[in-house]
């Protein structure tokens, strides 16, 4: 008799998924993967707003160690034809913004050296190299990459014409007045290219050397009896002429962008060097006057029109350091009038601390 196996009665069935229990397991994956997608951006977010902040106080701490070194916060320069140059110091000789001027104290020393002593034309050659480089301190991480974008304004007044240029997402407070050199009056010094791109030689500034000109005291005391802010073509504020106190008074902060021109350099206050003087690439303000208020606004396509106020990519609100060296974010709901005080630094007016 022949002995069978019993093991070999049991057929050979082979284990796996249904298409059924497949699908659902899909299904699940997805629905898990919906679930998490969003925290996962927001913890991403968050951690993009925290590195804006730091960005924001590293840029305020500068500030102040220049008031300390020098009694007077950054001068904001020229005129955005102009960018900086390091034989010329920190004054209203300067014709490079507050970002340069506080190079040394944002531990970037050798960027700000760039050019220092050489002919001009080597000078020239350096200032347009040192244009070409982005700082990542300058950007905010939820608007855009620290890279060099398109540089598509007339060469700069003393430099070669670079291709490309580093950004700035960050702004100094520049009143609740809008003011560039000829703005609200014209400058008077010699004929220029276009409004708000400065004198068209050191000389209408500085002649002999050491000296200000007619034509330069003229225009800086032109834009100084109106301008409230903090930094401005030619200013020399000093701590005690914020006599609304320091710690409501708006001292830099994010400015507003159109995101479709975020990498292109054609947006009207983004379109040169972050070295650059004074206007709406370096400076922010709160009013075209101070009756015509300028809200922050979050960034929005197709909108070219809100480009002197302040604002960000941020959803919640912006950020805004103020000139004790502390950085709030800001919510965009908040009063205009309100934003309006707090970017003058001597209206005498008393500010709620809850209003914002």
């Amino acid at each position: 008799m022949r002995n069978i196996n019993p093991k070999s009665q049991i057929p050979n069935l082979k284990s796996g998924f249904t298409l059924v229990e497949l699908l659902v397991v899909i299904t699940i994956i997805g629905i898990l993967i919906a679930l998490l997608l969003p925290a996962v951006q927001a913890a991403r977010e968050a951690a993009r707003r925290v590195q804006c902040c730091n960005n924001l106080k590293q840029l305020a701490l500068g500030c102040l160690s220049h008031e300390e070194a020098y009694k007077r916060l950054p001068s904001n320069g020229w005129g955005w034809q102009w960018t900086g140059d390091a034989d010329r110091g920190t004054d209203w000789r300067q014709p490079g913004g507050w970002m340069f001027n506080i190079l040394p104290y944002i531990e970037l020393e050798a960027v700000r050296d760039m050019g220092a002593g050489l002919p001009q034309s080597q000078k020239f050659t350096a200032h347009m190299q040192r244009i070409s480089v982005p700082l990542s301190v300058f950007y905010c991480p939820t608007r855009r990459r620290a890279i060099a974008y398109p540089y598509v304004v007339p060469k700069p007044a003393n430099a070669d014409l670079p291709t490309v240029s580093g950004r700035n997402d960050y702004a100094i407070n520049g009143g609740d007045y809008w003011t560039h050199c000829d703005c609200p009056v014209r400058a008077v010094w010699g004929r220029v290219s276009s409004a708000g791109s400065g004198p068209p030689s050191v000389t209408d500034v500085e002649n002999p050397p050491g000296q200000m000109t007619s034509k330069a005291q003229a225009t800086f005391a032109n834009v100084a009896r109106v301008a409230t802010g903090i930094s401005y073509c030619g200013s020399m504020i000093t701590m005690a002429d914020i006599t609304d106190g320091a710690s409501h008074t708006y001292l830099l902060g994010e400015k507003y962008l159109n995101p479709d021109n975020y990498d292109t350099g054609l947006a009207p206050d983004d379109n040169s060097d972050t070295w650059q003087g004074d206007n709406a690439d370096t400076a922010r303000w709160s009013g075209v006057t101070p009756s015509d208020l300028l809200p922050p606004l979050q960034d929005t396509p197709g909108d070219d029109t809100n480009w002197r106020s302040f604002g960000s990519a941020h959803a919640n609100g912006f950020h805004m350091a103020f000139c004790d060296g502390s950085v709030q974010m800001i919510n965009y709901s908040i009063n205009p009038e309100t934003h309006r005080l707090m970017s003058n630094r001597k209206d005498g007016m008393a500010i709620d601390a809850n209003a914002y």
